[in-house]
């Protein structure tokens, strides 16, 4: 019985100690804050964009611009949408802290109306991995 009950407070312990996370604030999370050190940020110039009032079948485009604030190489890993009819385009060579790239969007208004608003997602290795942008119109048809 005392060697059970042995075992079973170092595995007590084991655990306990286990949840303290690599910061020692005991919630297992890591500081990940902009003004870590060897982290790249990414900061947008903005986030949405509105194109307003656009005919059905046009095809219209956005820039997003940023810049790497941080003190590492960022890497945008990737940059998807919520729907087949926006397409991002955007480089994929490491950018140097204080330099800065575009993400440009696309999107194909053929077969849709009324209001829109479609989401971009960026994974990058930012010290925010995944960023939304959001591109919005309200799409008109003349038919």
């Amino acid at each position: 019985m005392r060697k059970k009950l042995s075992i079973y407070v170092i595995i007590l312990i084991l655990s306990a100690a286990g949840c303290t996370g690599r910061n020692g604030k005991g919630n297992g999370s890591v500081n990940t804050q902009p003004g870590d050190t060897g982290k790249p940020v990414i900061t947008f110039t903005e986030i949405e964009h509105d194109f307003g009032m656009v005919n059905e079948g046009e095809k219209v485009g956005c820039i997003f611009s940023f810049k790497n604030t941080g003190t590492a190489n960022l890497i945008i890993n990737s940059a998807t949408t919520s729907c087949g009819c926006t397409v991002p385009k955007y480089d994929r060579k490491p950018i140097s802290p204080d330099s800065g790239g575009t993400i440009e969007v696309v999107f194909d208004t053929s077969g849709r109306n009324g209001k829109q608003t479609k989401t971009i997602t960026v994974q990058s290795n930012a010290a925010t991995p995944v960023l939304l942008l959001q591109i919005k119109a309200e799409v008109i048809n003349n038919n």
